[in-house]
């Protein structure tokens, strides 16, 4: 069964399919998303919005500030876990911490964030000498962790209340949960098939070993705190009345945040954002619509702007350092070292 799935994967893609089909995803979530929003902003008073971020409590942004701070540094274990994985237990926490959040906060907001995360992973990385295809496998487990995490919360989100869902997806209930009860049952089948036995994917040079039964479900567990503290961050800004709980606004994020993602728009501009409305349809519109700017502000805006900063702070000290190092440190031949390692073991530059 493996074998026929893996041949057919490889057929598709040798034709281009996927990309295809990809691509055609893309573009219908995003233009259902702007005929969703076109008619649901219609009557939207924008003075009433401006109003409604100036009357939201100070404690519920600041709240909301934590749990987005806390949903990064969660994700700092994604890369974390990811290069323990591959085998390079020499790179420091710090390196991991500095590449999750600045390629995911990037990508986040450029989009295409498999492209833009990487191209950013990459520039850290190779510093401590990681090539092109460890970064790929890199790229590989965090994701695998990402969607581990948002099955298992969609999962049992759904089956605890499958209404829900049901605002976005329009599906009856009972059908809502059973697909929750197939993504919970092919979850746990997927952790017993790993747990059997080491599994590898991909062939060649590109093979990753995936992380056993223990190790998977503490990939699970990270993803589950991650989305947690960023759907706390969205229902400390959502409005107060009427009040659907934790669970329904958890579920209902989730979902708009996948779609967001499957559309490929930077920060899942325009699709997160019919998602919300559509599925918190219960909630006064301009309330909803300061509360979701708020967010944005915070969970994408802020740390951009923080990572851009990082960044070139980085490659400034890097620039600095390298001309410090070809003057005082010449190879044999006349010309100065300036591979990563070389720097690295002069003045830790990998950070």
């Amino acid at each position: 069964m493996l074998e026929a799935i893996r041949r057919a994967v490889s057929f598709l893609r040798q034709k281009q399919i996927l990309h295809r089909l990809g691509v055609a995803i893309s573009v219908t979530v995003i233009a259902t998303a702007c005929y969703v929003l076109y008619h649901m902003l219609r009557g939207i008073d924008v003075d009433d919005v401006i109003e409604a971020i100036r009357a939201t409590e100070a404690r519920s942004i600041v709240l909301a500030a934590l749990f987005v701070a806390a949903g990064y540094f969660t994700l700092t274990f994604y890369d974390l876990f990811a290069v323990r994985a591959i085998g390079r237990t020499d790179i420091p926490y710090r390196v991991n911490a500095l590449a999750a959040f600045t390629s995911y906060s990037i990508g986040h907001n450029v989009g295409a964030s498999v492209f833009t995360g990487g191209a950013v992973r990459y520039r850290i990385y190779s510093a401590w000498g990681l090539n092109a295809i460890d970064v790929a496998k890199i790229c590989f487990l965090a994701g695998l962790t990402f969607w581990l995490g948002n099955a298992a919360v969609l999962g049992l989100g759904i089956c605890y209340h499958p209404e829900a869902a049901a605002n976005i997806d329009q599906l009856p209930p009972w059908l809502n949960r059973i697909v929750a009860i197939g993504i919970i049952v092919g979850l746990v089948s997927y952790v017993a098939w790993v747990w059997m036995k080491p599994r590898t994917v991909g062939r060649g040079p590109w093979s990753v070993v995936l992380p056993g039964g223990a190790l998977t479900l503490l990939q699970i567990v990270i993803g589950i705190v991650d989305l947690g503290f960023c759907a706390l961050a969205m229902y400390m800004l959502v409005p107060d009345e009427p009040n659907l709980g934790f669970v329904v606004v958890a579920v209902i994020f989730v979902s708009a945040t996948l779609l967001g993602f499957a559309s490929h728009s930077p920060g899942g501009l325009g699709v997160f954002d019919a998602a919300m409305l559509v599925g918190l349809w219960q909630m006064d519109k301009e309330d909803l619509l300061a509360g979701m700017l708020l967010f944005r502000l915070l969970y994408y805006y802020a740390p951009f702007l923080v990572s851009v900063i990082l960044l070139t702070l980085r490659e400034l000290v890097l620039g600095a350092r390298l001309k410090r190092l070809r003057a005082l440190k010449p190879v044999s031949e006349g010309q100065p070292r300036t591979d990563g390692a070389y720097l690295r073991k002069q003045g830790d530059s990998g950070a």
